[in-house]
């Protein structure tokens, strides 16, 4: 039977990674090859054109899957509807700016979008925050957005996760589908916390632990840190632009597991609200490993947390507080 088309939300569509982001939608790399899809793009007036462009390349792609395009800078007209809003549109830093103005720029941005979410996006809409500072614009959306269930709103580190995917992958000579849960804990920050002491690369039909397989706890403790702590400066450096086509492939990913399910045995990082778990303080949208089921996602209980992971997990919660406060500050 003929699925009904849902409604997708790209904010910032006129962007870098808008544009890599939506092609992806259309052609089913984030709601699976049978599920039509009506694209909703939101930008800012000055992108208005860029945006129409986009729309008529979207006409001409003659994607299968694409049954609508709204192209829009209005708000309201934009969130009319949607089943699942991917935010990607925000307030970038820009040189000589202090923390305090970005969080105040994003915080207004992220308070009128909540707003239109909340009174027009469909009842049981997905939420997901790839804009910086990504877990404390998650917080802010579902500050002013209480009737999205909380566990709807969730922020990007599916980047993160797959950047450790990648650099394990790397280090061992091994197909990165070979590597699986390794954790992002945090904020999607440079305090994020990367770790392996859980993950698994499969050799032949043998899982066997990272660690043991890497074998230079020396490397995995600082540099593989850093490396993935540092990748999106350091594609900056390269590209002269920031990451945008493995943020919109890593949104995807996000998307498409929390709707249609991880597979058996595998967890993925999401930025989502914390409950208490592993000792983070609640109401923080901080990333934890999860499973996702039937649309939902859950937290995974009762792995083993060492010293040197508490210190780091804390550290990271420590400027999520921080970061709350700050934007709680900016509404004042």
């Amino acid at each position: 039977m003929a699925k009904n088309p849902l409604r997708v939300l790209v904010t910032g569509a006129a962007g870098q990674i808008g544009y890599a982001l939506v092609p992806m939608i259309a052609r089913g790399a984030m709601l699976g090859p049978n599920q039509p899809v009506i694209l909703h793009m939101l930008d800012i007036e000055p992108a208005a054109e860029a945006l129409k462009g986009l729309k008529m390349e979207l006409i001409d792609a003659a994607f299968p899957l694409l049954r609508g395009v709204v192209a829009t800078t209005d708000v309201v007209e934009a969130c009319k509807g949607v089943n699942i809003a991917i935010m990607v549109g925000g307030f970038p830093r820009k040189e000589g700016m202090e923390r305090k103005d970005v969080m105040s720029k994003n915080v207004s941005i992220y308070k009128a979008q909540a707003s239109a979410l909340e009174q027009h996006a469909a009842s049981n809409c997905k939420v997901l925050v790839v804009a910086n500072p990504a877990n404390t614009n998650a917080l802010i959306l579902k500050e002013f957005a209480p009737s999205i269930p909380e566990e709807n709103i969730t922020c990007l580190t599916r980047l993160d996760h797959n950047r450790a995917l990648g650099q394990i992958s790397e280090r061992l000579n091994v197909h990165v589908n070979d590597v699986k849960n390794v954790i992002i804990w945090g904020n999607h920050s440079s305090t994020q916390y990367p770790d392996v002491n859980h993950a698994t690369v499969t050799i032949g039909s043998v899982q066997k632990p990272v660690r043991e397989l890497v074998a230079n706890d020396n490397w995995l403790n600082t540099e593989f840190i850093t490396i993935v702590q540092q990748r999106g400066a350091a594609i900056i450096k390269a590209r002269k632009l920031s990451s945008a086509l493995s943020a919109a492939s890593s949104a995807c990913d996000h998307v498409r597991d929390w709707v249609l399910g991880t597979p058996k045995g595998t967890w993925v990082s999401m930025g989502v609200y914390s409950d208490g778990s592993y000792g983070i303080q609640p109401g923080l949208i901080y990333s934890f490993p999860v499973t996702c089921e039937k649309g939902e996602w859950s937290i995974v209980q009762g792995l083993k947390i060492d010293e040197f992971s508490r210190g780091k997990m804390d550290a990271s919660a420590k400027e999520l507080i921080e970061e709350k406060s700050l934007a709680y500050s900016c509404l004042n």
